[in-house]
């Protein structure tokens, strides 16, 4: 699974709301409504987040093991 709870995290520290978020880097409600229940987003959108926020990609996704198949 992939979760965005490295990129709350970091929203929490800059002290960025999620709307505030939306406008900065430029996404729909409806993607970043997606993103706080870990769904599928598009590569290009994680791309933006981290061109905009000028983070790298751990500060905003991680990968969480499946647990069956550990």
């Amino acid at each position: 699974m992939i979760s965005f709870e490295p990129l709350q995290i970091l929203l929490i520290k800059r002290k960025i709301s999620k709307m505030d978020f939306v406008e900065q880097v430029g996404i729909s409600p409806s993607t970043a409504a997606k993103m706080w229940k870990n769904e599928y987003v598009a590569l290009k959108v994680i791309d933006d987040i981290c061109n905009k926020l000028g983070c790298s990609l751990t500060d905003v996704i991680e990968h969480i093991p499946d647990k069956k198949n550990i």
